[in-house]
Order: structure tokens, then C-alpha cells, then sequence
């Protein structure tokens, strides 16, 4: 079951993206990967909003790797704001971020992070990390999302 579900990956470094869904094949992860490139782009998404209304080609995800540093709304605004919504606040997000420092863990996790996760410098690294998260996920029991 978890296989089939949809991953939110919130990303504005193209790069980076082309990068995650490389390292995605690679590490052979099956779950559909959506891709939004900013947090209100997340939030709109989320809510089902504009283009994302058809939750058949926009399922809710059960999980979304979200990037702090963004334009328009940072990591940290997309948590406080999904937190705070009824029917979303238990999705579970990892952060994935560049940075290590202490400051920006504490707040993501202030602002209710499940997981922060440093971006690997490698696509090797990147590819072992999805591997072991895809192995947790598949003996993961996920909270109910509307």
C-alpha cells in the first residue's frame, strides 16, 4: 500500500529536482513523486486549489520532502500553515535541506518537522538515503489524511 502513494517533493532549484527524481529511479522508489517549485505553489497543492483541484492527477501525499530556503513562502511558513490545517497536519514532512545548522533544525522542527534530513552532496549518498527511507516507509503506519 504505501508503494502506491503519493510523495510531495517542494523544490525550487531545478537542478536540485532534476537530481531528486534521478536519485528517485535510481533507488528504484515506486511511489509517485509530485513536484511543486515553491511553498505557496505547496499550499496549493495541498488545499487543491487552481490546477491542483483534480486529486486524481493531484492526490494528497502521504509524505512531502519540503526544502526550507524558497521564494514567495519559505519551509517554515508551509509548516505553520499545515499544521494548522484540520484535514493535513498529519502529513508527514521531511525537511531536505542544505543546511546543518543547529538553528535551522530547531526551527523546523519548532514549526512541527517529523524528520530533517541534509541534502547529500553526492547522487550515491542520495540514492542510499531514499533507499533506507523507502525500506522505513514500506514498515511505516501512516496516520489517516483527508
Amino acid at each position: 500500500m504505501f508503494d502506491r502513494r503519493t510523495i510531495l517533493l517542494v523544490e525550487d532549484n531545478e537542478d536540485d529536482v532534476f537530481i531528486m527524481q534521478t536519485a528517485w529511479r535510481k533507488a528504484e522508489v515506486p511511489n509517485p513523486l509530485q513536484v511543486v517549485g515553491d511553498g505557496e505553489e505547496a499550499i496549493s497543492y495541498l488545499k487543491g486549489d487552481g490546477d491542483y483541484g483534480d486529486r486524481r492527477k493531484h492526490p494528497l501525499p502521504i509524505v512531502m520532502f519540503l526544502d526550507l530556503n524558497m521564494p514567495r513562502k519559505n519551509g517554515y511558513e508551509v509548516l505553520q500553515w499545515l499544521r494548522q490545517q484540520t484535514g493535513l497536519k498529519r502529513i508527514i514532512v521531511n525537511i531536505l535541506s542544505a543546511s546543518s545548522r543547529g538553528e535551522d533544525v530547531e526551527r523546523a522542527f519548532d514549526c512541527g518537522a517529523n524528520v530533517y534530513l541534509v541534502k547529500p552532496s553526492k547522487i550515491e549518498a542520495l540514492v542510499e538515503m531514499l533507499k533506507t527511507w523507502r525500506s522505513l516507509g514500506r514498515f511505516s503506519v501512516f496516520p489517516s489524511i483527508e
